[in-house]
């Protein structure tokens, strides 16, 4: 499976997946009730889809372009830190408004997202990978423009 149809599988099983784990988290740490955490979490997920697609096309022409082919536990950590750190940078403000807590409440709250978000990511990736195949970007031979 490659190219949009590949984007639109993966972004739909990710963020399924994350909306249900986000609002939980989000209702733990803000105390807030699962109703409005839950949109919180909508919320993030949207901001996090337009993320994810241009932070995958992205990657996927710098990865194009790299003499070796695969994705290794360095590329994959790269990706998933690299998804995460910009995707942080997003979100932060979004959650200090929607909570009505400070900048810093909402990156320490934040943070505790991220570090299941990088395993999260991590995992997820190798299993799609693994049950949808590599992108042309990552595979054996090069793929034509």
């Amino acid at each position: 499976m490659q190219g949009l149809k590949r984007r639109v599988v993966y972004i739909s099983l990710y963020e399924g997946i994350a909306i249900v784990a986000a609002s939980a988290g989000l209702a733990l740490m803000s105390g807030q009730g699962l109703g409005h955490s839950g949109v919180l979490a909508v919320i993030a997920s949207v901001i996090a889809v337009l993320w994810n697609l241009s932070f995958n096309a992205l990657f996927e022409r710098w990865e194009s372009g790299q003499a070796v082919r695969g994705r290794s536990l360095r590329r994959r950590i790269a990706h998933a830190i690299g998804f995460e750190g910009g995707l942080v940078a997003f979100l932060v403000p979004v959650f200090a408004w929607w909570l009505g807590v400070s900048l810093w409440e909402a990156l320490v709250m934040d943070l505790g997202l991220v570090v299941f978000f990088l395993v999260y990511t991590f995992i997820f990736n190798w299993a799609f990978d693994a049950i949808f195949g590599l992108p042309a970007s990552a595979a054996g031979a090069v793929q034509p423009a």
